[in-house]
């Protein structure tokens, strides 16, 4: 039997995988799944959507790099990230190729008001239409560095996180979910018990608010029984949420969750970004491609921005 993998492998597979999974998706983002069908996904291509280079991450894989330079430079001060996330916007920081192709309008909108002097902790849209999955995307570092904290911390911080750009309840508890379900996969336990423990905490910790039942698909029944055919890989929050815990539980391995993570078509590189996460915890880094990997840009910084990270918590 394989060693499992230790602390440190588990936080370097969630930042490698969401990167990974994320450039697997962005040439070919916003296609129907009928064409993943006819030519599935199996490896790093080039251009499609975006005309970019094999390995190019989007805004989920910079601001996912943001994050974890500013808990390595301020802890967590959300202010801190809040101006990193306009210098990428700006100034191309953390970007794959130096080219900022393509940001969220809730993204976009935060952060003019953080230029235009509003708090970052209060940048964020508040209404119905705000809950894109733009905070989800980039929310792994927080919930990586805080896993060790108590319950109510790790879901504070994470709220505040997802505040920056997207602060509507179903916003925040949709990070919330991911939180809880990375805090139990970093533990090493094996996924489908990590998300009956998430559920049944995040049912407990959520009870009374009007915004539990926007998760149903995950609370009711046995999500890994759903069929693909309702499964949807939408810019939506929940639907990313969803999505991305259905891939984890109905694969047994990185490679493969992330792939069907991708092949779902529709908002590609962000369902492949958050199940690659997810899946890169419980399988480690050993578990991703190395030849996905060595495609990546600026792979060296990249490294040694996620060594150093690994190292603290671990």
């Amino acid at each position: 039997m394989a060693e499992a993998p230790s602390t440190r492998d588990r936080v370097l597979g969630a930042l490698w995988g969401a990167l990974v999974g994320d450039a697997l998706g962005v040439p070919v983002e916003f296609q129907d799944r009928s064409l993943r069908q006819a030519d599935p996904i199996k490896g790093m291509r080039g251009h499609g959507t975006y005309d970019q280079p094999a390995g190019t991450w989007s805004d989920d894989g910079a601001l996912i790099l943001c994050t974890v330079e500013s808990l390595m430079h301020a802890e967590f001060d959300i202010a801190d990230m809040g101006r990193r996330f306009l210098r990428w916007m700006d100034q191309g920081l953390w970007t794959a190729t130096g080219i900022v192709f393509d940001v969220g309008n809730a993204t976009a909108t935060a952060l003019i008001r953080i230029r235009d002097g509003t708090e970052a902790g209060r940048a964020g849209g508040r209404q119905e239409h705000d809950n894109g999955n733009g905070s989800l995307m980039r929310i792994v570092p927080v919930a990586l560095r805080f896993a060790g904290a108590p319950t109510d911390d790790l879901l504070n911080k994470v709220h505040r996180a997802s505040s920056i750009t997207h602060a509507h309840d179903r916003s925040k508890m949709a990070c919330a979910f991911f939180a809880l379900l990375t805090k139990d996969l970093l533990r090493g336990q094996p996924p489908g018990k990590a998300f009956e423990q998430s559920r049944d905490l995040f049912s407990e910790r959520y009870n009374t608010s009007e915004e539990l039942r926007r998760f149903g698909a995950l609370l009711r029944g046995d999500i890994a029984t759903v069929p693909e055919h309702q499964i949807w890989a939408t810019g939506y929050v929940v639907d990313t949420l969803v999505a991305s815990v259905w891939c984890l539980l109905t694969t047994g391995s990185y490679e493969e969750c992330v792939l069907r993570a991708v092949n779902l078509g529709g908002d590609t590189d962000t369902t492949g970004c958050v199940a690659g996460a997810l899946a890169g915890i419980a399988y480690g880094v050993q578990a991703i491609p190395e030849g996905w990997r060595r495609v990546l840009p600026r792979a060296a910084e990249v490294s040694a921005l996620f060594d150093q990270f690994a190292n603290r918590i671990s």
